[in-house]
């Protein structure tokens, strides 16, 4: 592919951490693509800011869920997504790609459409309209001149409404996790060979930790009561942290808190199953062949709109690819302790829902494959062939 003599401008902005992990791999891609000839500007985290990006602001500030959440945070939110529009306006990039985050990714773009700037503006991973608000691909050809999909039923949502799909893959067939090691992870934190790692993850976002954590840990307490060879480890991001070991520090259980991208994945692969929060990580778990279970609340209000929107049968990746439930979902009031604990100790003993699991987990592999390179690259084409225009 012929690039331009001077660098290539690329503005990318990702508001979360499951954002950065693919802003990351696209950036690693894009470098390669270019033979490094290429220049990034925008908002990410750790995984973008280590391929060289200098973040226009924390992306801590965005690790917010549900309606009742975000309201406190609108005032700050704002001023975030004006700094980042003025900024894009200054750094006259050739791309502009949003990644993820829809809610603060589509104001972003609005905004920027109005400025009438012409510059490509591109978004990465469709929203989930197939799951509520279909409406809204009507629409999204305003302000997005192209969309990037991580699932291979999404485009057919958007093309007859004059936004160009394209289906890359789902990035999550390149995460290192499968690369785990396990007995480097046992070494490193002296884990006697006789412990039984379970890897208990309970979401990226303040609210998520906040509502999810003190429910994982009851549940930890009552595996520990039944096996005291039960060994806890939290693999968790730097916008949680400081709030996660916190959590975990006022519990009183025993509970390793790690942080690094190389920790967590040897903690997957060295974990005998996971209690996980719903979302990308739990794919990353099939992806690993972790047998695990997911367990999600959020506040009432919250709850009582996704009833009322939501137009799907399952809310985690793997059950929906497979039209079928082989993970648990206990959701909202289920989402207890003694739920979660029965689930467990039916997977730990390798009943029914430890083989379902493990025969569906090839099926999802199989499906989020998609040729002979890697959806981080497949999307990279596309940009930089929307940059060249």
């Amino acid at each position: 592919m012929t690039m331009p003599n001077r660098k290539l401008k690329i503005y990318l902005v990702a508001g979360e951490p499951s954002g950065d992990a693919l802003g990351a791999r696209l950036m690693r891609a894009l470098k390669k693509k270019t033979d490094g000839n290429v220049a990034f500007f925008g908002v990410g985290g750790d995984s973008m800011e280590k391929e060289g990006l200098a973040p226009l602001f924390d992306i801590s500030d965005l690790a917010i869920m549900g309606l009742a959440e975000i309201i406190p945070s609108i005032p700050k939110v704002l001023r975030h997504i004006k700094n980042t529009v003025e900024d894009i306006v200054r750094v006259q990039p050739d791309i502009v790609v949003t990644i993820d985050s829809w809610s603060f990714a589509s104001r972003v773009q609005k905004a920027l459409r109005k400025k009438k700037t012409g510059i490509p503006q591109v978004h990465y991973v469709a929203p989930q309209v197939w799951a509520w608000k279909k409406k809204r691909a009507q629409t999204m050809y305003k302000y997005v001149d192209h969309l990037l999909t991580l699932l291979p039923q999404e485009p057919k949502y958007f093309t007859p409404y004059r936004l160009p799909a394209t289906f890359v893959g789902h990035p999550v067939i390149e995460s290192r996790v499968t690369s785990g090691d396990a007995s480097a992870f046992r070494q490193k934190y002296k884990i006697a060979p006789e412990k039984r790692i379970i890897a208990v993850l309970p979401g990226s976002r303040h609210n998520e930790v906040s509502r999810l954590l003190p429910v994982f840990l009851e549940t930890a307490r009552l595996l520990k009561q039944t096996d005291d060879n039960f060994y806890f480890v939290i693999p968790t991001v730097k916008t949680v942290a400081k709030r996660v070991k916190e959590t975990v520090h006022g519990s009183g259980l025993e509970v390793l808190v790690v942080e690094s991208e190389e920790d967590r994945h040897n903690a997957f692969v060295a974990s005998e199953a996971a209690i996980a929060a719903s979302g990308t990580v739990a794919l990353e778990l099939a992806i690993a062949d972790i047998p695990h279970i997911v367990a999600y609340r959020v506040s009432p209000l919250s709850a009582l709109l996704v009833r009322h929107f939501l137009h799907i049968q399952f809310v985690n990746l793997s059950n929906i690819l497979l039209g079928r439930e082989i993970i648990p979902e206990l959701l909202q009031e289920r989402c207890i302790p003694a739920n979660i604990l029965s689930y467990m100790k039916n997977i730990l003993e390798h009943r029914d829902w430890y083989e379902k699991q493990k025969e569906g987990f090839k099926k999802v592999r199989a499906i989020l494959g998609v040729g002979e390179q890697t959806p981080s690259e497949n999307a990279a084409d596309v940009i930089l062939n929307l940059a060249k225009k």
